[in-house]
């Protein structure tokens, strides 16, 4: 990661890249380049071959300079794969699950959202939905390829459905009082034509509000969060650039906001006409563009830091990964020690028994280390590092906790 090939200044053909930016039509410059990674960090592997030898695509990020938009100009739509073995969840942590209650709640409350009829576009497994049904006595209509039935989700909600596809115009005719897109909108390439897309969700009169969460880049870039960098997420958005996204396509925007942490990013936005409000932190170009300058150089010498990291945590004992989620490839793939980390730990038990993409580790469940205890944990995301430790406390394990 450190070599010439990957710098900005390299000679590789794609130090030269050029696109146009899906969001404002300017031209768009490469600034960071990785090898290539795995094409998918969610899909479950069956064996450490099939993980090891899974697909890879190639990572080039790009930045406009005029409306602050990033993506990754080397994207392949068809690398990408949506399907039943497409595990996302995070239901399964008690602290994720306070969150999205909490949500819920928020949105249902603002929005008045009792007995109306909410559409979700990328459902997921259909659980955000259920809670704003259930909570506000609402009906629903969700949209994805990954939803699989034999969760159970829904099976107390007879007023929700769910339509294993990808939401299309051919859905024209699907209108709803409050239009739902979390965690969607970073793994669309074209993104302007995907927020136009949503606007036939809006009621005739446009007096819908609309709700998209995406993660926040600003961090990412502030914080060379490189474990937030993979494949399936080819757009990368700052409160600027949704902000003047979401104008650009006719939306007044009502509330951008940080949360979980300052993790995720989420505005919401309606058609109908008003004053739109201008915040401060709207105008981050330039702020984007002091950060994307230095980025590649201050991102290559935090994945140094953590190869050294995970050496000296070697000589200590064993060291396993608590998260085996997109984070937790992104990470591997990056830091390039595979061979140090012995396995991965997550609580959804729909991920355990299967391998790490590009690494092939395997993924166990927590109980499983009372067999071998871990030296060290490394957490992916630090949000959960109280939850984790009363979890390894419960086991009768006292590891070294290490979140990124």
């Amino acid at each position: 990661m450190t070599d010439s090939s990957t710098s900005l200044g390299s000679k590789s053909a794609a130090a030269n890249r050029e696109s146009e930016c899906p969001g404002c039509g300017s031209r768009m410059r490469p600034f960071f380049e990785i090898p290539p990674i795995p094409a998918n960090s969610c899909i479950l592997m069956d064996s450490p071959e099939e993980a090891r030898s899974y697909p890879r695509g190639d990572l080039v990020l790009g930045f406009c300079e005029d409306c602050g938009f990033i993506r990754n100009l080397a994207f392949d739509p068809a690398l990408a794969q949506y399907s039943a073995r497409y595990e996302e969840t995070q239901g399964y942590s008690p602290t994720f699950r306070t969150f999205h209650e909490d949500q819920a709640a928020a949105l249902i409350g603002r929005y008045g959202l009792k007995g109306k009829k909410v559409l979700e576009i990328g459902c997921g497994k259909g659980e955000f939905l259920a809670l704003l049904c259930e909570l506000g006595g609402n009906r629903g209509v969700g949209f994805d390829p990954g939803y699989d039935e034999n969760r159970g989700v829904l099976d107390n909600l007879e007023d929700v459905r769910i339509v294993s596809d990808f939401y299309s115009d051919k859905y024209a005719n699907e209108t709803a009082d409050f239009v739902c897109c979390k965690m969607t909108l970073e793994h669309i390439k074209d993104t302007a034509d995907f927020v136009r897309l949503s606007r036939q969700a809006v009621r005739p009169d446009g007096s819908s509000a609309v709700y998209f969460q995406v993660p926040e880049s600003m961090r990412i870039l502030e914080n060379c969060a490189f474990e937030d960098i993979y494949y399936e997420h080819c757009s990368y958005f700052t409160e600027g650039s949704l902000a003047r996204l979401f104008k650009a396509q006719g939306f007044s925007v009502l509330r951008l906001q940080k949360e979980y942490g300052g993790q995720y990013l989420s505005i919401e936005a309606t058609l109908e006409e008003g004053p739109s409000r201008d915040e401060p932190a709207y105008d981050d170009l330039d702020r984007v563009r002091r950060e994307v300058a230095t980025f590649p150089e201050r991102c290559h010498a935090k994945i140094d830091d953590w190869r050294a990291k995970l050496s000296d945590a070697g000589r200590q004992g064993s060291v396993a990964v608590w998260g085996s989620g997109s984070k937790a490839v992104a990470f591997l793939a990056a830091v390039d020690l595979a061979a140090s980390i012995e396995r991965v730990v997550d609580i959804n038990p729909h991920r355990q028994g299967h391998y790490m993409p590009g690494t092939g580790q395997p993924i166990v469940s927590p109980e499983s280390l009372r067999q071998d205890p871990p030296g060290t944990v490394i957490v992916m995301n630090s949000i959960y590092i109280p939850e984790i430790s009363a979890q390894l406390d419960q086991l009768g394990l006292a590891p070294t906790v290490i979140g990124l």
